[in-house]
């Protein structure tokens, strides 16, 4: 911008009265004395002079000119305005880092979420392209509250060829799997209500039912068959449970799948006591053997379970599509899901439809399902050989996790030092009970893409381990 040119005597004077040579009161040239001296204008010299006044730098005086104006003293407060003090709880926050601060994808294994370049980047991004092109502003409106119709019969069908069969019309798409457990949790319990969860349960779950205040009862799993059936059931007995919340495949985080034989065991049980199930199936396309395992859903005759998955373990984590299989439990769940938003985003809905759509998908999950079982056998082979005599880390048979169990007398506080100031990120056991259960336990991720030196650290990790043994 041009500067005006009643500037080139304004910044002098302003720059005296400011450094103390121009005094309160004292009288300024006229502006006849201005005019001269710096070849201006009169109108030019009284804009300058009213500039002056306007700052408060200047006083004019009928008949007798200008002259320096009495500096006010600004009233400052005393100290900086203070906001009220944001109540956190610490306890949450610090977990909520443990599963999911990440660093670089060579030291982190404790996100449960496809790494970097793990994801079909290219994939979702053309489809995106393709998307926007094709649906264009009507990405900008309203969706149907339960989902797309097109959507649901796709989930549905794709569930029918894993032997599940769900009606389309009872299938709610949500915004990820944790709102579709939330609507799941709230339309069957109210707060005071007793639930059952699979033990150790991953914090996420476990914050959801501290949420809804719900009391909870952990049933331990089992590495040969998933589930211990029988404290299942003596809880039961025992308690007024209103709901088992479970993750029979690939469970988070053992990576343990439960046999088919104790899957119709828990329904059995949940039978026999009037309760619900809400079966967590997020982890079931990612199996290493020949073919998807069996949910609880699929042995279910009088429709008491409730299944959610997701697509962010499989394409990317930023896509937040879940949906829920409600059943019998539809009517209140449909309403429940409503208050939480009146559509969930058109555009992750079409690029998800449009995927399934096509053979893309599934071309996607058999290279990933390679890929992860690859680094599965990497990440267990350093582990078994690396860590001290008595360590054991449970061989998974599909998902993300291995489950790692240090020997009873290692100094775990001192492993979990050595490893942040290393920035080697596992998820200590604790976050995943409300007891000190886990405390001698540790959640490695391997969904990040496993590098020569992901597996020196790890090996590192193991090797200092082994001088903690108390």
């Amino acid at each position: 911008m041009r500067p005006y040119r009643y500037e080139v005597f304004t910044v002098v004077i302003e720059k005296q009265i400011r450094n103390g040579i121009l005094q309160e009161r004292d009288k300024l040239p006229s502006v006849r004395e201005i005019k001269e001296k710096y070849r201006l204008s009169t109108s030019s010299v009284q804009s300058g002079f009213e500039y002056l006044m306007i700052k408060g730098l200047v006083v004019s005086r009928p008949r007798s000119g200008y002259f320096v104006a009495a500096i006010q003293e600004e009233n400052i407060p005393e100290g900086e305005p203070r906001h009220p003090v944001a109540i956190r709880d610490e306890v949450f926050m610090k977990n909520m880092m443990l599963t999911s601060k990440r660093t670089s994808e060579s030291s982190s294994f404790n996100t449960a979420v496809p790494g970097n370049l793990l994801i079909p980047q290219k994939l979702i991004l053309r489809t995106m392209q393709q998307v926007i092109r094709e649906k264009g502003a009507a990405l900008l409106r309203y969706y149907p509250s339960n989902g797309m119709e097109a959507l649901r019969k796709h989930i549905a069908k794709q569930m029918r060829m894993y032997g599940c069969t769900m009606n389309p019309d009872e299938i709610i798409i949500t915004d990820g799997a944790l709102q579709a457990l939330t609507i799941a949790l709230k339309s069957v319990t109210k707060a005071g209500d007793t639930v059952a969860v699979d033990s150790p349960c991953v914090f996420s779950v476990l914050e959801v039912m501290a949420h809804l205040e719900l009391k909870v009862i952990e049933i331990p799993v089992h590495y040969r068959s998933g589930f211990d059936t029988g404290y299942f059931r003596k809880a039961c007995e025992e308690n007024n449970i209103r709901t088992l919340v479970i993750t029979p495949n690939f469970h988070n985080p053992t990576g343990i799948i439960m046999d088919d034989k104790t899957k119709k065991e828990v329904l059995d049980i949940a039978e026999t006591h009037q309760l619900c199930i809400i079966e967590n199936d997020m982890y079931s396309d990612l199996y290493f053997d020949e073919q998807r395992p069996h949910c609880i859903k699929s042995f279910d005759k009088k429709g008491i379970v409730m299944t959610y998955s997701s697509f962010s373990k499989t394409l990317a984590p930023g896509i937040r599509l879940g949906w829920l299989y409600a059943g019998n439990f539809y009517a209140k769940s449909e309403r429940i899901r409503f208050t939480l938003g009146r559509t969930v985003s058109p555009f992750y809905q079409e690029l998800v439809l449009k995927l399934l759509q096509g053979n893309s998908y599934e071309r996607h999950l058999r290279a990933f399902r390679k890929q992860l079982n690859q680094q599965a056998v990497q990440v267990l082979d350093t582990l078994r050989n690396s860590f001290p005599e008595g360590s054991y880390f449970h061989r998974p048979q599909g998902g993300y996790s291995i489950w790692g169990q240090l020997p009873e007398h290692t100094d775990i506080q001192k492993f979990y030092q050595y490893c942040e100031k290393h920035s080697i990120h596992f998820t200590p056991g604790h976050t995943f009970s409300l007891t000190h259960t886990y405390d001698g336990h540790f959640r490695v991720v391997f969904a990040e893409r496993i590098t020569p030196e992901s597996l020196i650290l790890l090996g590192n990790a193991g090797e200092e381990a082994k001088k903690m043994i108390l």
